[in-house]
Formats: C-alpha cells, structure tokens, sequence
C-alpha cells in the first residue's frame, strides 16, 4: 500500500502517520494476541520503521514475551502495536486506523487457538448504535463523547470543551 495512513488511540493522546504499509494485514488468533487486546482475536498490519512516525505523545510498552513488546496508551490503554525487539517493522492495530476499511485482512494465524464460535458470527442478528436502535443510549454516548476523531487535529482535546 503506497498511501499514507493515519491513526491513533480513543482518547487522542497518541496519534500517528504511515507511509507504505505492508500487504500483511491479518488476524492473529492465537492467546497471546487475545489477551493482549481483550478480545477474540487481534488485526495487525506492518509498517517498516522508517516509513512509520508518532505525530502526538508516547506510548506505554509491556513485554508479553523476552522478544515481543506491545505498545498501548499510557492515558486510555488503548493497544495501538506490537512489535519483535529485532524487528525492522511494527505492527498497527488495525482498529486503531482512521479509517480502518481500508486494510481488509489477508490471512488468519494463530488458528489453533481460535474461538470455536467465530465462524458463525455472520449469522447472528444485529442492530446499530445509532438512534434508531438504540435511542437513550446513543444519545447519551453522543453527548458525554470523549473519543478522539477520525482525522488528526491540531490540539487534542479541543481549547474551550468542557468535561460533562
């Protein structure tokens, strides 16, 4: 991928820019990669370390393995990489792109540890979180929303907003 791509975390603190990234987006299956995300599974995709650049703030890092380091916000802990110590690339949360469309995975890994009942979640029934479905609680999320955009901005979080 030639485009340059932008991301971050919930909460804004931690923004990022990449330039090229690797034709390896995939989702990892396996326990680590659960664990380390909170969830059934995790998607990645790599960038080389010199087409990569933080924009805003600094990430926390734990080791999950002597070689394995997985970086996430210090202030919301949201997981935004993984990266091998040895390693000339890191690896991005998919979900922590802006727009996150646009890097469909290739492959799954880690299959040995994957849920049984995640081949059946096309089949279950579903409703959005908007209004329509969702009246009181999209409401109120809309109003007290402390998530950062989908776009860089220039201060984080806005000069003048007020806490609800």
């Amino acid at each position: 991928m030639s485009e340059v791509l932008t991301g971050g975390c919930q909460c804004g603190a931690v923004r990022y820019r990449a330039e090229k990234l690797n034709d390896d987006a995939h989702i990892c299956h396996c326990r680590m990669c659960q664990k380390a995300v909170g969830n059934a599974f995790i998607s990645l995709v790599s960038v080389e370390f010199d087409q990569f650049a933080w924009t805003r703030g600094t990430t926390a890092e734990f080791f999950s393995s002597q070689k394995t380091a997985r970086g996430f916000c210090a202030e919301c802990g949201t997981p935004l990489y993984m990266r091998d110590a040895d390693d000339t690339k890191i690896f991005l949360t998919v979900g922590t792109l802006d727009d996150p469309n646009r890097v469909p995975p290739k492959r799954q890994v880690g299959n040995e540890a994957r849920l049984t009942w995640f081949a059946g979640l096309h089949h279950l029934p579903g409703t959005t979180t908007t209004e329509e479905d969702w009246p009181v609680g999209a409401r109120s999320v809309r109003q007290t929303n402390h998530q950062h955009p989908d776009y860089d901005t220039k201060d984080w979080p806005p000069k003048g907003k007020q806490d609800d």
